[in-house]
């Protein structure tokens, strides 16, 4: 499987930061989309934030796989779920034909069935560790990487908005606060929900597992986490689950284009703003470096990551783009 990964280089230090600004971008062979990152610590004093844009071969598909990952607690849960999650799913045996299963099912269910559902979930793990079926790709990385945590004094979790794109479908998993938004017949529709710990049905699930969530500042977790899901969180895994929302688009002529960021962004730019700003720059990378421009110039105060996707219609193919 060839394809091109493109890497934030970055030390894992939390004590500073040296790195610039960094960005870049491709199209895909099939000339199908295009993309672009930006990326920079922006205020913050350390970097957190991680992000993939990869395109593959699997079965014969060209396949493409975007992510944005969001640190909290140090930068060890967003590297990891950034090096091994797209790993994971390109490997599950239904990825092509069940992507929505190799991602990961989300369960809609009455709080009355609580502790069965945590019951049969336990179960469902444990028999996926014994190696009986395929655990989904994102539970899969979530346990892998609390078993890497074992050694770990500090805890650290990490948020994940990620696009899928095979052949006429889009695919949104999102876990965390970072969102995802499209842009479709020249309208900016949110493609993934922020997980926030004062959402009803978010609390309701905290709750009945035997949490809280109380104001610290903002809501939190235990009074700790502005969250309600995330990979990792060792000691609040029982109520910070990595359990993704999948919302599925289809990908046609009015499907315009995608933006991925981190909250450092979305702080301070609505979804309307951030595609009005998109619109006009044909070039994904331009709009990312904009859109996180005019993040840091708005006075965001957190790590500023942006990936942008564009579908492309045979007239508006780039011609200088560097061809994958």
């Amino acid at each position: 499987m060839g394809y091109l990964n493109s890497v934030l280089s970055q030390s894992t230090s939390q004590n500073k930061v040296d790195d610039a600004p960094v960005s870049g971008g491709g199209l895909s062979q099939n000339g199908k989309f295009s993309y672009g990152y930006a990326s920079a610590p922006g205020k913050r004093s350390s970097m957190e934030d991680f992000y993939e844009t990869r395109i593959d071969g699997v079965d014969g598909e060209i396949v493409g796989l975007f992510g944005v990952f969001d640190g909290h607690g140090g930068a060890r849960a967003a590297e990891y779920v950034k090096k091994n999650l797209f790993n994971n799913l390109i490997r599950h045996p239904k990825f092509i034909s069940d992507t929505r299963s190799a991602i990961g099912m989300f369960f809609m269910f009455h709080h009355n069935h609580c502790i069965i559902f945590y019951k049969i979930l336990f179960l469902f793990t444990l028999f996926c560790c014994l190696g009986s079926f395929p655990a989904d790709a994102y539970s899969h990385t979530d346990s892998e990487f609390l078993k890497s945590e074992n050694n770990q004094n500090r805890d650290a979790g990490s948020t994940a908005s990620t696009a899928i794109l095979v052949g006429d479908r889009l695919l949104v998993a999102n876990v965390g606060d970072s969102r995802a938004v499209i842009c479709r017949a020249g309208n900016a529709i949110a493609a993934s929900r922020d997980h926030k710990p004062d959402q009803t049905d978010e609390r309701q699930r905290i709750e009945d597992a035997g949490g809280f969530v109380m104001w610290a500042g903002t809501w939190r977790v235990g009074g700790v986490l502005a969250v309600s899901r995330a990979f990792g969180d060792r000691l609040l895994k029982q109520y910070v689950v990595a359990d993704p929302e999948i919302q599925e688009q289809k990908v046609d002529d009015t499907l315009e284009f995608l933006i991925l960021a981190s909250d450092g962004l979305w702080d301070v730019v609505t979804n309307e703003e951030a595609v009005s700003m998109t619109k006009p720059i044909q070039e994904p990378e331009e709009a990312a470096k904009r859109l996180m421009q005019e993040a840091y110039q708005r006075g965001s105060a957190d790590n500023i990551t942006i990936v942008v996707v564009r579908f492309l219609t045979d007239q508006d193919k780039p011609s200088n783009s560097n061809s994958i």
